[in-house]
């Protein structure tokens, strides 16, 4: 996502069908002169004027037009029904309307738009239709003149076949201009999450009173608990409002449903309460697992997200397990860049946006190693959803391998020219529309060419990735160094690769022509984890390590500086000037601080000439990470408090009254702009996960998409937003945005809000019930137990399980709540299970009873079907080789082992994502802790390095566990 006019993430002009404005429900009287612009709007003339794709015959019965749409298509525009030949002149208003009904519940698109590409559409309406006939009519103004527009209705997307049927068509002229009326909520704005009891607790006032105003605290039963006077602030200038401040900040009483009254207006509700924050933390980091690319989602980790594999090569994918250089991009190979996030609502991959949310998302977790008031038990094993739970690696950073892992993918490999560089990015072809689940993506997809700012992205964050992984996976942590150090010598050697700006099609550009924060920020990373003089020294002699990186636009993943500054100064380290450093961080905070004390709204954020950037919050953000940074090494409560206070303009006291976060407050964002959290264009997909923030206010015009250009124009930069899946602009979600909301929320939930540090919780929760089996089979069985209970004032977080056949028991997974699913036994055996439950201060209990069950006969958990595919880069005596093992069956494979044999003396030289071994022609490869499990349908992907003087012909035969595989 671009911060910044010159790094537009999409480049102008790449704007379908599918990719338009979405209107409201607003029907304009249209004048006197209003003419009808639609041949055949009822059909008394059969289909004269209409035309339908062969998947939808269509056909005039009971005075309307019904269309049997086929089912199995991939996109709405697959199906259409529609009408050519539309005159339309710009700055005219128009009104559409037309009756529709559909045999199943279904929603379509309805579109007025160019009949060429890019087909830039003047409207997108998304009808949800029923078997009830129902009328819609919309508004909308031209902004171009055209004689041969057209009106479609894009029908396809379903899978079973099904009815549309439609009449009263009519597209009149003279009708009044739309008017976009945001609801901003009450006049008085607070953080609709809440307060900690001893933070700071302010609110802003929108009124035209210029005097002071009296306000009232209440509590839920309506008493008035504390009073005051506001603080007229005058217009502030983000917003164009006059506005007064409130401060309430000596109530402490904790509870909940407090509001805030000033005459009539009473604010939403809010709770002040210290564990405010403790869901967020997790919430924050759990977009990540559903944006995962190259793994099916399971459902029970997140319920209501569960979707197949996207781009595992299963059709229509093409797949990322080969991915072709992009054509005329100078190179000739393909690699597997399977894995990784989705960057936000597309199905694009970005080595620069990846690069910095890795690095945050490291981040959240590397900040308990040195910061005082940090939890890393509230970080840890079995504390997010993902399927690594239970491998004694804390949850976040199994989220942040699943992003290295493709981050390394995305080098050139040893042979080739740039060999050591990064490609920029890998993405479709051309841009698809909304919705489209991964799985169903049908396009080609390209690498597209390496560039120093993805080369140095790649450095950094492998540095990182090696010091924070040593103590959990010595192994992968030397890859990543090795990889780091080989992307640092690249870019050494190619130190202006930049990315082409005019690349915008199919994916984001995320052209970027300065790279010397990303140089700074690479040596800083490699100092901190290394030590080595020629690191430190590239450090101390680059021109930014004396400047003030902490600028009024802020962190971003074009402007990396202060990513490796706050290292720097966070992370151990021998750095020659560190103390100068240290005192440029907190420096950089007290900015920050000044700018949020001089806001109205409490907004840590003044960027130049008050132009709102795409994706403004992600700075908003940003910038409170400099300040819990400052916290970190200060102790001053000042920065605390102004994190808090920064906050809550995220959570609802700004202009437009909205929390910008997923499922947080009274009025939240939504229906953020995504391929499959598109639930305002289909009802069966859902919305984005709770803790997902908005990009939020873009008063950048220049990158505004269809629905800001229709409905914000001229407004206010706090103004510039709109809860719409199709603004694109204003309301995207992406992986780099979510990683400082992360931050932030870790931070704030580590802060108990109970003003002196509480006494440390040393008493252990109760032991758990015997565990209750049920539904026991050949290879699984359900346990429930009593929960547990916690009186040292942590709370229970969770529970570890045990299991085993004979006197000992493993540990084989954890739970969050009293319940769990044993998977992968074998036939016929007794086991013996017991829980354990731990608190948010990691103490535990005492081990539960023991139960015992015996499997059913059958087959054994221990084996399953397979599928190995093996690919291979090669060179002049040399290849690189990808391997994938799938799980075709119907129950997992425990502790896989993958076995084949050369044929043509072919030799290893260095491997990754297995533990590799070979003995004369026989090779042996076997899961390492984080990846030793295939769940049914789940993959692995792994590789090696090799010799091969006589040719490379491929095994001939896989194995895995010793069953042959496909």
């Amino acid at each position: 996502m671009s911060p910044s006019s010159s790094r537009s993430r999409f480049a102008a002009g790449a704007v379908t069908a599918a990719s338009a404005i979405a209107l409201s429900m607003l029907a304009g009287a249209p004048g006197a002169h209003a003419a009808e612009l639609v041949t055949n709007g009822g059909f008394d003339n059969g289909t004269t004027g209409w035309w339908n794709t062969e998947n939808a015959p269509a056909e005039v019965a009971d005075g309307r037009l019904c269309a049997d749409v086929e089912g199995g298509t991939a996109n709405a525009w697959d199906a259409i029904v529609g009408q050519d030949g539309i005159a339309l002149t710009s700055g005219e208003s128009y009104e559409f309307t037309f009756t529709a009904s559909a045999s199943e519940g279904t929603t379509v698109r309805a579109l007025i738009q160019e009949p060429t590409e890019p087909y830039t559409a003047f409207l997108t309406a998304n009808p949800a239709l029923t078997s009830e006939t129902q009328t819609f009519s919309h508004t909308f103004t031209a902004d171009a003149t055209l004689d041969d527009a057209q009106l479609v209705f894009q029908l396809g997307g379903e899978a079973e076949a099904w009815t549309f049927c439609l009449d009263d068509v009519s597209l009149q002229d003279g009708a009044e201009p739309p008017v976009y009326e945001p609801d901003t909520g009450p006049p008085v704005k607070v953080n609709q999450v809440g307060y900690l009891p001893d933070g700071p607790k302010n609110a802003t006032l929108v009124t035209d009173a210029t005097s002071a105003q009296p306000w009232t605290l209440r509590d839920a039963d309506g008493a008035a608990v504390a009073e005051g006077q506001t603080s007229p602030q005058g217009t502030e200038q983000s917003s164009g409002q006059n506005v007064h401040s409130i401060d309430f900040s000596d109530y402490t009483e904790k509870g909940s449903g407090y509001t805030l009254a000033v005459g009539d207006d009473v604010s939403h509700p809010f709770d002040i309460s210290g564990s405010a924050y403790k869901d967020l933390r997790t919430d924050s980091l759990s977009l990540y697992y559903p944006q995962r690319s190259g793994i099916e989602i399971d459902d029970s980790l997140m319920p209501g997200y569960g979707r197949a594999a996207g781009h595992v090569g299963v059709e229509p994918n093409q797949g990322d397990l080969s991915v072709p250089c992009a054509p005329d991009s100078g190179c000739d190979y393909e690699l597997d860049v399977s894995g990784g996030w989705y960057d936000a609502g597309d199905h694009g991959k970005y080595v620069v946006n990846g690069g910095i949310s890795a690095s945050q998302v490291m981040s959240v977790w590397e900040r308990t190693t040195y910061a005082d008031s940090a939890s890393p038990d509230r970080l840890g094993d079995g504390t997010l959803p993902v399927p690594e739970q239970g491998n004694d690696v804390p949850d976040v950073l199994d989220e942040a391998r699943w992003e290295m892992d493709f981050l390394m993918k995305m080098q050139v490999p040893e042979g080739e020219e740039l060999a050591g560089m990064a490609h920029h990015k890998m993405h479709d072809e051309e841009w698809t529309g909304l919705p489209l689940m991964p799985a169903d993506d049908p396009q080609p997809r390209y690498l597209q060419p390496p560039s120093t700012a993805a080369t140095l992205n790649l450095a950094a964050t492998g540095a990182q990735c090696a010091r924070v992984f040593e103590s959990y996976d010595s192994e992968f942590a030397d890859r990543c160094l090795e990889t780091a150090e080989k992307a640092w010598q690249a870019a050494q050697e190619n130190p202006d690769v930049l990315a082409d700006p005019e690349n915008g099609v199919g994916g984001g550009a995320y052209s970027d022509d300065d790279v010397s924060d990303e140089f700074y920020w690479a040596a800083a990373e490699l100092f901190i984890t290394t030590g080595e003089q020629s690191y430190e020294d590239a450090v101390l002699d680059h021109e930014l390590h004396t400047e003030d990186v902490f600028t009024a636009g802020g962190l971003a993943w074009g402007a990396v500086a202060p990513l490796g500054r706050m290292n720097l100064a966070l992370v151990p380290n021998k750095l020659d000037d560190r103390d100068r450093v240290v005192d440029s961080v907190v420096a950089g905070a007290d900015e920050y601080l000044d700018t949020l004390r001089n806001h109205a709204f409490g907004l840590p954020y003044a960027p130049p000439d008050n132009v709102f950037v795409w994706g403004s919050n992600s700075q908003v953000l940003n910038n409170m990470v400099v300040m819990t940074a400052a916290y970190d090494l200060t102790g001053d409560g000042a920065y605390r408090d102004g994190v808090l206070e920064g906050m809550d303009y995220i959570l609802g006291r700004n202009a437009l009254g909205q929390s910008y976060v997923t499922g947080y407050g009274e009025q939240f964002s939504k229906n953020q702009h995504s391929r499959w959290y598109a639930n305002q264009l289909d009802a069966d997909l859902p919305n984005p996960p709770e803790g997902t923030v908005s990009g939020g206010p873009n008063s950048q015009t220049s990158t505004w998409d269809p629905v800001a250009q229709d409905k914000l124009e001229g407004c206010a930069p706090q103004f510039c937003y709109i809860d719409d899946i199709e603004s694109w602009a204003t309301n995207e979600l992406t992986v780099n945005w979510n990683a400082p909301l992360a931050i932030v929320s870790s931070f704030i939930a580590d802060q108990t809000g109970e003003g002196d540090p509480p006494a440390e919780d040393e008493t252990a929760p109760t032991a758990p019930g015997k565990p209750q089996v049920s539904g026991v089979t050949s290879s699984q069985a359900e346990l429930t137990w009593e929960a547990s209970t916690d009186e040292g004032g942590s709370g229970v977080e969770g529970y570890d399980v045990y299991a085993g056949t004979g006197d000992g028991a493993q540990k084989v997974g954890s739970a969050s709540g009293p319940s769990f699913t044993l998977t992968g036994l074998e036939s016929e055996t007794e086991y013996t299970v017991h829980v354990v439950a731990r608190d948010g201060a990691g103490n535990r209990s005492e081990p539960g009873p023991n139960a015992a069950f015996t499997t059913e006969a059958g087959g054994t958990g221990g084996e399953a079907a397979c599928e190995v595919d093996y690919s291979t880069n090669d060179w002049n005596g040399g290849f690189t080789a990808s391997v994938s093992v799938v799980n075709t069956g119907d129950t997992p494979i425990r502790d896989w082992e993958l076995g084949f044999e050369f044929g043509a003396g072919q030799e290893i030289t260095h491997g990754w994502n297995a533990e590799w071994s070979q003995d004369g022609s026989a090779v042996t490869a076997s899961g390492l802790s984080w990846n030793s499990d295939l769940a049914p349908g789940s993959s692995v992907s792994a590789g090696f390095n090799g010799t091969a003087q006589d040719g490379n012909p491929a095994p001939e035969e896989f194995t895995v566990n010793g069953q042959t595989c496909a």
